[in-house]
């Protein structure tokens, strides 16, 4: 069976480098993935992608060396099992608030007797081996998001869930949770606290605990806190990126007017 890329990052004692696709492109996540991440995430929930387009984007990537991860829309049995027969590595749920949520998430990801994931890999038995089925339940990586103050204050019972893989930490849902705005790569201290509760509840448990970053300097600072898992970069944060550019041009355009004039 094709080896699962981010369990073979993290046996080498490395933290996995995850890049981020929120466009429908499969151009676009084959690029992101030969730039070198460990793993490249489909957003199902808020990216503005479909199923065809997800199939499309899984296939891209695997012409490469990076591992495929599916942020699913919420926590629908079908749907997680849709992404797996489509081939990817993981799932990332979204809003997991308690252990029954995570036990439920968990066994839509596993084949009978640990879950009850219906058979049917129309892909993943292509790209992963004749001997899927055998291997699947401990291919697949579960991650759990926490993201709420019931999921915050049952941190501990959802990373004790059998046969979960790890948690991921969704920043802007986790700080409304808190009372504060939605915003990423924050220094303040509530969040930071969040991060470490849920952080060593992960650790307690023996799981991975990742989380959303939107810059090199604070995936490196949540790698030192202890992370295995950060995503660093996003196709839309590195077109968006572009403005910088357009806004040099603009001011060299008004310097060159009065020359012209």
């Amino acid at each position: 069976m094709r080896p699962n890329r981010l369990r073979q990052v993290w046996a080498e004692g490395r933290a996995v480098l995850n890049g981020w696709c929120g466009i429908g492109s499969a151009f676009t996540a084959e690029t992101l993935a030969r730039q070198g991440w460990d793993s490249i995430t489909i957003d199902g929930q808020h990216g503005l992608i479909g199923y065809a387009e997800m199939l499309a984007m899984l296939q891209a990537v695997a012409a490469t060396e990076a591992g495929t991860l599916v942020r699913v829309s919420w926590n629908t049995p079908g749907e997680i099992m849709r992404a797996l027969d489509a081939g990817a590595d993981g799932v990332i749920c979204p809003m997991i608030n308690n252990r029954q949520e995570c036990e439920a998430f968990v066994r839509a990801c596993r084949y009978p007797p640990d879950g009850y994931r219906s058979f049917g890999p129309t892909r993943a038995a292509l790209v992963h081996g004749a001997d899927y089925a055998g291997g699947a339940n401990a291919h697949v990586l579960a991650f759990a998001m926490i993201e709420t103050a019931e999921g915050l204050e049952k941190a501990d019972e959802i990373c004790a869930t059998p046969g979960l893989a790890g948690v991921y930490i969704g920043p802007s849902d986790l700080s409304l949770a808190l009372g504060g705005p939605p915003t990423q790569d924050s220094e303040d201290p509530l969040r930071l606290a969040a991060f470490d509760k849920i952080l060593a509840a992960c650790q307690r448990a023996g799981v991975k605990a990742g989380v959303h970053t939107t810059s090199v300097a604070y995936s490196q600072a949540m790698l030192a806190r202890g992370f295995d898992l950060v995503t660093v970069g996003a196709d839309t944060r590195y077109l968006a990126a572009g403005r910088g550019e357009v806004s040099e041009m603009r001011k060299w355009q008004q310097n060159l007017s009065p020359q012209r004039s």
